[in-house]
């Protein structure tokens, strides 16, 4: 299973880029469904109306909260075919509980809920989808707290890396390719780790021969050695 099915294989056959996004060649789609966001725009903010499910059609997109100390806290950070804004569709009048940020140049359609809501009540398989998908990110978010619980900073950052590359990841040989690879911040973020320690961590496991990186892709020279990582740490 390539990476790209990995990512979207709630979809089954339903063709989401066509619910969301029909006909983008219309001219009147750039008005009314598919909107474009600079890297760093909100696509919506903490508290901001919940009427909205959005689908993204190129970049990626973060989903994130804040801390009571008003430190960043991400959630997820998800890329083309993926869709977001979706407690809209089981929330009624509820404000939002986090934030969507578009980290590239990133274009998204979106449906307004009760749109959602209307072809969900003809489409069975697409309630089954949402279902799908709001289950799994609650089990993703379990599976995260748990790992904060019992996991220390460095296992945490490596568990990403391996994530990364099993839900992202193309493979090469006997590697494997992550492109757009995120910030040390970024990283520091999601897995409730400092920026300092991500650094430390990845040039180790750089200095070790299991993997090298820049800003645009992280090569993955030996996943299953990779994985003995997390084993001798845990």
């Amino acid at each position: 299973m390539s990476a790209n099915n990995q990512a979207l294989w709630y979809l089954e056959n339903i063709d989401m880029g066509d619910i969301f996004c029909p006909n983008k060649v219309q001219a009147n789609m750039e008005s009314n469904h598919l909107k474009t966001y600079k890297k760093n725009e909100f696509i919506y903010m903490i508290d901001e109306a919940s009427d909205k499910v959005f689908f993204i059609v190129s970049g990626q997109v973060k989903i994130g909260t804040f801390s009571d100390k008003g430190k960043e806290i991400t959630k997820a950070i998800l890329s083309k075919g993926e869709v977001f804004g979706e407690l809209s569709v089981i929330a009624e009048n509820d404000g939002r509980r986090d934030f969507a940020q578009a980290m590239d140049t990133t274009q998204v359609c979106a449906l307004s809920t009760d749109q959602m809501k209307g072809l969900m009540k003809n489409h069975s398989n697409l309630s089954l989808f949402f279902m799908k998908i709001i289950g799994s990110r609650v089990l993703e978010m379990e599976k995260r707290l748990e790992s904060m619980v019992f996991k220390d900073s460095r296992t945490r950052i490596v568990d990403y890396i391996i994530e990364m590359v099993n839900k992202k990841g193309q493979r090469v040989g006997y590697e494997f390719v992550v492109r757009n690879f995120l910030t040390h911040q970024e990283i520091a973020n999601i897995t409730a780790t400092s920026r300092q320690t991500v650094t430390t961590t990845l040039n180790e496991l750089k200095n070790k021969d299991l993997l090298t990186f820049n800003r645009k892709r992280l090569l993955v020279r030996d996943l299953e050695k990779l994985k003995d990582e997390v084993a001798v740490h845990v």
